[in-house]
C-alpha cells in the first residue's frame, strides 16, 4: 500500500514541480506577442537630426530589438557594428595632442559606406585587404559588441549568456533563445513532457530510498521511505527578461557586467570586472541542486535583478534614460527593483507569507543596498558594501550620479545600507589567476613576507592622476597617504611617517599579486563605496587591515574577523604602524595561518568550475585555469552563502512564527506512521 503510494507520490511530486513551472512561465508567455521596440536615437530636431548624443546613437541601421547600430542591408558586412563615433563625422584636433571632436549632427555616410579603398571606409571594407594595408578604414570604428572578434568584427564567437543557455539554446548577445522543450533564463528547465533522464542534474537532486525487505512487523507497515533533498531550497523567480537577459543582450561594450567573454577560438577569457560576482552567483544558484521549481517547498526566494548591468548601462539608450531620475543612476536602479517587486507581488503568492523576509536580492554596486526601495527592505540583501550607517550615515560615493542622498524618503524610506542581522556581504569578483594559484601565493609563509604593510590604489587629489574629489574614499585613503605615503605626491613630498617596509603608493606595479604576497599586512580601504582590496589581500595570503568605521566586510557578521584580520579605527590611522609592529610573531603567524584556512571562501570557484564543465562538454577543452582550480575542494563563496542560508533557516526568529505545516510536499502521512 505504502510502496504503491510512494511511487504514485513521486510522479505527483515531479509533476507538481513542472506544473508550478508552467504556471510561472505562463506569466511570461502572456507578453510574448508584443514585439520589442527599442530606439537607438532620441527624437530628432532640426539641429540634431539623430537626436541628442547617447551611447546607442545610430546613423546607419538600428536593431530595435536591442538598440544597437549595424551597417545594415545593402552593405558587404551588414552585421558589422557602427558604434558611436563610427557613424559620424569626426574633426581632427586643432593642435598636436588635442582630442578629436565628433559632430553628432552629421552622419559620415561618404566614408563608412564607401567602396573606394582610398577612403576610410568601414561597412564594405574587406578585412584581408585592410590587414594588408591595401585599403583604408575609419579608425574610429571598432568591435565593441559581444559575439564578434577581430579588428573588423570578422570572426563570430560565443556571446556571454547566463550559464551559456545550459547547452539547450542559442546565445544572442546575452539573451538565451531556448530550443523547443526548454525554458528559463538559462534554458535549464525542461518541458513537462520530457523524460526525467533528460533533466539537468540540479533538477534531480532527490534520492528515493525504498527498502526491499517486506518481512516487516508492526501495527502499521512502514517502509521508512525517504526523500533526501539538499536544504536550503531556493526558488528563483523567472522574471521578465528586462531585469536580466535583455540588459546583457543590449550591452554596447562587451566587458560590461559580465565575468567572461570568448575569444576567436571560443576559449574563455575571464574579465577583471569587480561586478562580475553578481552573474557568477546567479549562475551558481540556477545550476545548484538547492534550486527548486516548487515555490511551495522553498525556504528562500531569489529575485534576479542585475543592477550591475543597469548602472553600467544607465543612459546608454533612450529606454534607459535618466531624465526622470535627476541624472542619478542610483534612482534609475531603485526603480528597476521597485518594478520587480511589483511584478512578483502581483503575479506570485510567495511574498505575503513572510512579508518578503525569505526573499533574497542582490545589490552589487558601490554602495550596495543603500538605494533599495523601502518595500523590499524586509528581505535579505546580498551586497559588497556593509555600511551599517552607524557613523557614515549618508551617501559615501564621490561620484555624483551614484549619490542616493537626493532620493526621496517616500521611495527609499529611511533604512540603513546594511543590517547585519539579516544581510550578507559577499566578496567581489576577482579574475581567476591560474598563475597565482599555481605559485601558491596564498600559502607564502611569514619568513618570505619582507614588507610590513602594503597598499596600492588611488590616493586622491594630492597625487598625479588621483581622483579630484576630497570626499573620495571618505578621505580615508588621503589620511593614510599623508602619514605613510611611499611615493612623492604632486609637491614631491612623502608621508610624514614613511618607512622602508611600508608601501602606500598610487603606482601599480606589474607584480601586484607578488607585492601583496610579499607583505604581512595589506590595507583594506574604501573607494566609491567598497573596493576589492579585501579580496586581493586574502587571495594572496596577506593579513587584511581594515580601516572603515561601521562598515562590514565580506562575512564579517558570520566569521571571526579577529582571528585573521586587524581593524583600525579611522582616528587611529596615525598610530597604524605602531599598532602593527606591536603584534608579536606568534600572533602574526596565527593570523596568517587562519587566512590560509579561509582564502577559498573569497573565490567564486563554483562559477569557475561550471564554466570549465561547459568548455569540456562543448569543445573538449580543459584550459590551464580549469586545471588549476579543479585541484581545490574547500568551501568557496557559493558554499559559504549556502551555509549562511542553512543557519538562517534554523535560527531566524521570524520563521518560528510562520505556519508552514500545510505545504503540499513531503511523504504521504501513512508512510510516516510509527511502528509498535
Amino acid at each position: 500500500m505504502c510502496e504503491q503510494s510512494m511511487a504514485s507520490w513521486l510522479v505527483i511530486y515531479l509533476k507538481l514541480e513542472m506544473a508550478q513551472l508552467v504556471a510561472s512561465l505562463y506569466i511570461l508567455w502572456e507578453g510574448c506577442s508584443e514585439r520589442l521596440h527599442l530606439d537607438c536615437n532620441y527624437p530628432a530636431s532640426s539641429e540634431l537630426p539623430y537626436g541628442r548624443w547617447v551611447v546607442s546613437i545610430c546613423s546607419a541601421h538600428c536593431d530595435t530589438t536591442r538598440a544597437m547600430c549595424f551597417c545594415g542591408e545593402g552593405t558587404k558586412y551588414p552585421n558589422r557594428p557602427v558604434a558611436e563615433a563610427c557613424g559620424f563625422q569626426v574633426k581632427l584636433p586643432s593642435e598636436d595632442g588635442g582630442p578629436k571632436v565628433t559632430d553628432w549632427a552629421k552622419a559620415d555616410f561618404n566614408n563608412i559606406f564607401t567602396k573606394n579603398g582610398s577612403m576610410p571606409g568601414w561597412c564594405n571594407v574587406d578585412p584581408a585587404d585592410a590587414y594588408s594595408s591595401k585599403v583604408h578604414f575609419k579608425e574610429d570604428c571598432d568591435c565593441k559588441y559581444d559575439g564578434l572578434w577581430g579588428r573588423f568584427c570578422e570572426v563570430p564567437v560565443l556571446c556571454t549568456c547566463i550559464n551559456q543557455c545550459s547547452g539547450h539554446g542559442y546565445c544572442r548577445g546575452g539573451f538565451c533563445q531556448c530550443e523547443n522543450g526548454w525554458y528559463g533564463a538559462d534554458c535549464s528547465i525542461p518541458s513537462i513532457v520530457s523524460s526525467v533522464g533528460d533533466w539537468p542534474r540540479w533538477l534531480r537532486p532527490a534520492q528515493i530510498d525504498v527498502p526491499t525487505n517486506k518481512n516487516l512487523t508492526g501495527t502499521f507497515v512502514s517502509l521508512k521511505a525517504s526523500l533526501r533533498r539538499k536544504r536550503p531550497l531556493i526558488y528563483v523567480y523567472d522574471l521578465p527578461p528586462e531585469y536580466n537577459s535583455l540588459l546583457l543582450e543590449g550591452r554596447h561594450f562587451k566587458l560590461e557586467c559580465v565575468n567572461r567573454i570568448y575569444d576567436d577560438r571560443n576559449a574563455t577569457l575571464w574579465t577583471d570586472q569587480l561586478y562580475g560576482s553578481q552573474m557568477a552567483l546567479y549562475e551558481s544558484i540556477l545550476a545548484s541542486p538547492h534550486r527548486t521549481l516548487n515555490g511551495e517547498e522553498a525556504d528562500f526566494f531569489f529575485v534576479p535583478v542585475l543592477d550591475s548591468c543597469i548602472i553600467t548601462r544607465a543612459d546608454d539608450a533612450p529606454h534607459l534614460s535618466m531624465k526622470d531620475h535627476m541624472g542619478l543612476r542610483s534612482s534609475l536602479t531603485l526603480d528597476f527593483y521597485k518594478k520587480a517587486y511589483n511584478h512578483i507581488v502581483s503575479q506570485y503568492p510567495f511574498w505575503t507569507r513572510s512579508s518578503g523576509r525569505d526573499h533574497i536580492w542582490s545589490f552589487s554596486w558601490d554602495e550596495g543596498a543603500c538605494y533599495a526601495p523601502k518595500e523590499i527592505w524586509n528581505s535579505m540583501m546580498l551586497v559588497h558594501w556593509g555600511n551599517s550607517n552607524s557613523k557614515h550615515n549618508h551617501s559615501t560615493t564621490a561620484y555624483w550620479a551614484d549619490n542616493w542622498d537626493r532620493i526621496s524618503s517616500d521611495r527609499r524610506g529611511d533604512h540603513p545600507c546594511f543590517d547585519p542581522d539579516k544581510d550578507l556581504v559577499l566578496p567581489a569578483w576577482k579574475i581567476p589567476d591560474a598563475n597565482a594559484v599555481t605559485l601558491k601565493l596564498w600559502a607564502r609563509p611569514y619568513e618570505r613576507r619582507k614588507k610590513l604593510f602594503f597598499f596600492n590604489g588611488n590616493l586622491g587629489p594630492a597625487y598625479a592622476n588621483g581622483r579630484p574629489e576630497d570626499t573620495y574614499s571618505m578621505g580615508i585613503r588621503q589620511k593614510l597617504a599623508e602619514e605613510f605615503g611611499s611615493s612623492p605626491n604632486k609637491e614631491g613630498k612623502l608621508g610624514r611617517q614613511h618607512a622602508k617596509d611600508v608601501i602606500v603608493t598610487p603606482l601599480r606595479s606589474d607584480n601586484y599579486h607578488e607585492d601583496l604576497a610579499s607583505s604581512v599586512f595589506c590595507g583594506v580601504l574604501p573607494g566609491d563605496g567598497w573596493s576589492g582590496r579585501m579580496e586581493d589581500s586574502i587571495l594572496q595570503g596577506c593579513i587584511p587591515v581594515v580601516i572603515q568605521d561601521g562598515i562590514y566586510l565580506p562575512y564579517e557578521n558570520v566569521l571571526n574577523y579577529k582571528s585573521f584580520a586587524v581593524r583600525i579605527r579611522e582616528d587611529e590611522i596615525p598610530d597604524m604602524i605602531k599598532i602593527l609592529r606591536g603584534f608579536n610573531k606568534t600572533e602574526v603567524t596565527f593570523k596568517l595561518a587562519n587566512v590560509q584556512k579561509i582564502w577559498q571562501r573569497f573565490l567564486y570557484r563554483d562559477s569557475i568550475l561550471l564554466e570549465a564543465e561547459r568548455q569540456r562538454n562543448a569543445l573538449g577543452r580543459v584550459d590551464d585555469w580549469a586545471s588549476a582550480f579543479l585541484q581545490f575542494s574547500e568551501d568557496d563563496v557559493f558554499a559559504t552563502f549556502l551555509q549562511v542560508l542553512h543557519y538562517k533557516l534554523h535560527h531566524d526568529p521570524w520563521r518560528q512564527q510562520v505556519d508552514h505545516q500545510n505545504k503540499e510536499f513531503g511523504l504521504p502521512r501513512e508512510c510516516l506512521m510509527k511502528t509498535t
